[in-house]
């Protein structure tokens, strides 16, 4: 789920470290075996390529990839998995998915192979081991180590927002000075103080946000809002019970946010629409801010026309209830019914490595592990770094439930409907969500009483 990544161009000296100071790994394989490595294709997936190398030359075994677009992503390996191929021996898999895996016995349970090779969870960002790793949550069960870190941040036009006449004006109109938005507030008056402005010669508009509903697309953008007033998944005290927390009065209005977002802010033609869409606008010089995913900030850093002095970062704003954002990122997995598992576990023990972890984040993957994400060296790598480090911190993800698919099209549909195409209020939209759960709930044997 999630779109994951977030990266950076280290250093030549992190690039430099690579895996010289590695543990050595079992170099007796077959000069003929491979592993198949199954991912979405995307730029991240090109840095592993890389980085794979290095493994190829340690142990002789070839690595193959199955890497498929992110619109068919889940559809296509949930399937391979609930089929039981054995088609990929390796999969870097959504952190919804881990509830499924684990009970549906998709993954090979991890924790005596961690142990047997001292591989500490405690030397990763806490979300992600949560978040990509444990079924049941929040509990020492691991089926995947965390592979790919990753969550929602914002990118805007630091070129524009430092025009003299633009800042004068707005000032003018704000009293006070234009700044990447701390608080939600503050987004949708700079959202709506540059919509309908002409720069460089085009109409923009002031905000691009997630709307598609296919998928998981606007369920990933509007809870950036929600969680900032409230919205809570259940009773932290009372596991699934779901009435007051889902359809709160501050989740009610953190929904309200979003659409008034929408409303005001959005480029028209982007009612369905999601991560790649979201980059075309802020490239194409139609939107003074973006949300995306952290994964394609570096890219867009590089980007010629946009990149470099022109373009800025900042983390998801406050709200009334604190500042939170959505959870990307995603774990590396072993099938369990891959052929070659012995060969497959000896890549998670040399991916897991600290050394391997730099180049990995150095050649533009996203480690998660506290030692490479955590350093000053990372957090002074590129301008998107410190904001995405402190977002780390603050990250809250989707349910992880086996009938997770339910779970997200439920709320896709009640989200939409009310933001995109004026069904209702979000009193609504969540009232009618909480009864939509109770009944996966239900049928997944759990009690949301």
């Amino acid at each position: 789920m999630k779109a994951t990544m977030k990266t950076s161009l280290m250093t030549a000296a992190l690039i430099g470290a690579g895996v010289a100071a590695a543990a050595p790994l079992n170099s007796a394989y077959a000069e003929g075996k491979s592993l198949t490595m199954c991912w979405a294709a995307w730029d991240p997936a090109n840095a592993l390529v890389e980085l794979d190398k290095d493994f190829t030359k340690q142990t002789g075994v070839e690595m193959k990839y199955e890497f498929v677009p992110w619109t068919s992503y889940a559809d296509h390996f949930i399937n391979l998995l609930n089929s039981h191929s054995s088609e990929c021996d390796l999969i870097i898999g959504d952190s919804q998915w881990i509830g499924g895996a684990a009970e549906n016995k998709w993954y090979v349970k991890l924790n005596e192979f961690f142990e047997k090779n001292n591989i500490s969870m405690n030397t990763f960002i806490p979300a992600t081991v949560v978040g990509y790793s444990e079924w049941p949550k929040n509990t020492p069960n691991y089926w995947a180590l965390p592979g790919m870190a990753d969550a929602v941040g914002w990118t805007y036009r630091k070129d524009w927002f430092a025009r003299p006449d633009l800042r004068a004006e707005f000032k003018k109109e704000y009293n006070r000075e234009i700044a990447p938005p701390e608080t939600w507030d503050e987004l949708l008056q700079v959202a709506k103080f540059f919509t309908g402005k002409e720069i460089d010669g085009k109409k923009v508009y002031g905000a691009y946000i997630f709307t598609e509903r296919g998928s998981e697309g606007i369920t990933m953008g509007a809870t950036n809002a929600m969680y900032d007033y409230g919205f809570e998944y259940d009773d932290p005290k009372n596991p699934y019970h779901m009435e007051g927390f889902v359809n709160s009065a501050g989740a009610v209005k953190g929904l309200e946010v979003y659409k008034e977002l929408y409303k005001c802010c959005q480029p028209p033609g982007l009612s369905n629409a999601y991560m790649q869409e979201g980059l075309d606008a802020f490239k194409s010089g139609e939107v003074a801010m973006q949300m995306n995913w952290y994964a394609f900030f570096p890219g867009l850093y590089k980007d010629p026309n946009v990149g470099g002095d022109k373009i800025g970062f900042f983390a998801n704003p406050k709200g009334p209830y604190g500042q939170f954002t959505q959870l990307g990122g995603q774990g590396l997995s072993v099938v369990a019914y891959s052929h070659n598992i012995p060969e497959a576990l000896d890549y998670v023990k040399w991916f897991a490595q600290p050394n391997v972890q730099q180049k990995w984040t150095a050649l533009g993957g996203a480690s998660a592990s506290k030692a490479v994400l955590l350093s000053d060296a990372y957090k002074a790598s590129a301008p998107y770094a410190p904001s995405f480090v402190a977002s780390m911190g603050f990250v809250k993800d989707f349910w992880a439930e086996p009938l997770y698919v339910p779970l997200l099209l439920d709320m896709q549909k009640r989200l939409h409907d009310f933001v995109v195409a004026d069904k209702g209020t979000a009193q609504h939209a969540l009232d009618q969500l909480v009864k939509d759960w109770v009944k996966v709930f239900l049928q997944e044997g759990k009690n949301p009483a």
